[in-house]
């Protein structure tokens, strides 16, 4: 079943090209990386009509980014792109820098990738639907917004900086590359770690330079999405009124903020001897494992971290790069852990909202598994209001999905919980071993099924 679905993903979506590169005669159209249909006719800009003009070049690089997609779609679609089960099964009641040290030992031996390779990771990692755009953070604005420019991944990368807003990309190490080496050194696992850089406009970052991320007031240069560059305003900061920070738009703030969270829990055993090696990074960092960054600091990253949380692009982000190189950051996964190392004694603040909807008419089937030559993949539950009767028999080949009165649990629970169900009602279940799955399953539905009868309570 899983290769034959390959298969047909893989026409539906070589005809989805072919659609591509039929309408790139007449007009310049794009399609996002999930290949659902055309949805930006690019002979219309801003509700302004501009005739198309179509050049050998850019048609090839367009088909490039066409094809990097297709081929990542295809694969990646049949990767199990969430937190893999028992992943933070060590972390249980942890704080401070308990927590942090064992975070660190889960997150830490990634897979190194190459400099070069970071320009493929952005067509994962990094792009902004339709996905063949960057999703920049120094040149992006939200909607209903409308960003200044817009950077095409591959067909406008650059090493150097055109000295210009707008010219091209670079590879952005949020956390500068100076800070643990004067060199730079290129063999340093950091110098590819893709949970701090990013793709960003190359001349805004050449301008920030190797400054700390901060506030600013009264900004000497402001980029054409809003990040200022300035003296800091920071309460506490440390430094003297000619160091130069760098602030990004509220909307990045938080992912600013879990990078750093990041990289002080990732190199956890080597953030300590980076202190005093640049004037811009000994601004923050205090020369410890933890907490790693200066009072200062903390109290900044945290602030951020709590007005910009975690957003569905970091969460995109970060199952992107676990595909690549294989850790994830924690602080994405768990927000909240960040105020358990960094601020542990204090008060969070009032929950949002009570739980809804709230019920105790739930009712807690248990069973023993199955046994025999044959052991069951799992059981469908099935239940009515009304009767034993009422109760539909599975077909086989017909996999029946969770929801309405059905659930599959897989074999080795050997329980199950239905909640929210009416009060004061009596419920009748029946339970239907299974092998196999999708239209392979086999449902045992002969002899006698088992049946029992439960009232649902206040």
């Amino acid at each position: 079943m899983w290769v034959r679905s390959i298969r047909v993903e893989i026409v539906l979506r070589l005809l989805t090209l072919i659609i591509f590169l039929f309408n790139s005669i007449y007009c310049d159209w794009y399609i996002y990386s999930n290949f659902a249909f055309v949805l930006w006719n690019h002979c219309l800009y801003k509700g302004i009509l501009v005739e198309s003009t179509f050049t050998i070049s850019d048609y090839m690089s367009r088909v490039t980014v066409i094809l990097i997609g297709l081929i990542w779609s295809i694969l990646s679609s049949n990767l199990d792109a969430q937190i893999p089960v028992g992943y933070y099964n060590s972390i249980i009641t942890q704080t401070g820098e308990e927590l942090q040290s064992s975070l660190f030992k889960v997150i830490k031996g990634h897979t190194k990738k190459s400099y070069d390779y970071l320009w493929t990771a952005f067509y994962t990692s990094d792009s902004l639907q339709p996905g063949d755009r960057v999703w920049d953070i120094y040149s992006h604005i939200p909607a209903p917004g409308v960003s200044p420019y817009i950077f095409l991944l591959g067909t406008n990368q650059c090493s150097t900086t055109p000295g210009y807003e707008g010219g091209c990309y670079n590879r952005e190490h949020t956390f500068p590359k100076s800070w643990w080496n004067s060199t730079g050194n290129s063999t340093d696992t950091m110098y590819t770690d893709l949970f701090h850089i990013m793709p960003t406009d190359s001349y805004v970052n050449s301008r920030r330079n190797n400054n700390p991320y901060g506030e600013v007031i009264s900004p000497t240069w402001t980029s054409q999405n809003g990040g200022k560059l300035g003296p800091c305003s920071t309460v506490g900061f440390i430094g003297s009124t000619s160091d130069v920070v760098f602030e990004p738009i509220d909307e990045f703030k938080g992912d600013v903020a879990r990078n750093y969270f990041y990289m002080a829990t990732r190199y956890y055993n080597r953030i300590a001897s980076w202190a005093n090696l640049t004037t811009e990074g000994d601004l923050i960092l205090n020369g410890t494992s933890y907490p790693a960054y200066e009072a200062w600091y903390v109290d900044l990253m945290l602030k951020w971290h709590h007005m910009d949380p975690v957003s569905q692009k970091e969460i995109d982000r970060n199952n992107a790069v676990f595909q690549i190189q294989g850790n994830r950051n924690p602080y994405i996964d768990h927000p909240e852990w960040a105020d358990r190392v960094w601020d542990p004694e204090a008060i969070l603040p009032e929950p949002s909202n009570y739980p809804n909807p709230f019920s105790a008419t739930t009712i807690h089937l248990m069973w023993k598994d199955a046994v025999g030559d044959v052991i069951p993949t799992g059981y469908l539950i099935r239940w009515s209001a009304v009767g034993y009767d009422a109760i539909e028999t599975p077909v086989d080949g017909v996999q029946v999905t969770d929801g309405g009165n059905s659930l599959n649990v897989a074999w080795g629970i050997q329980q199950a919980m239905i909640p929210f169900l009416t009060p004061q009602t009596n419920y009748y279940f029946k339970i239907f071993s299974y092998t196999g799955t999708g239209n392979q399953i086999d449902y045992k539905t002969d002899g006698i099924v088992p049946m029992v009868m439960m009232n649902s309570g206040n």
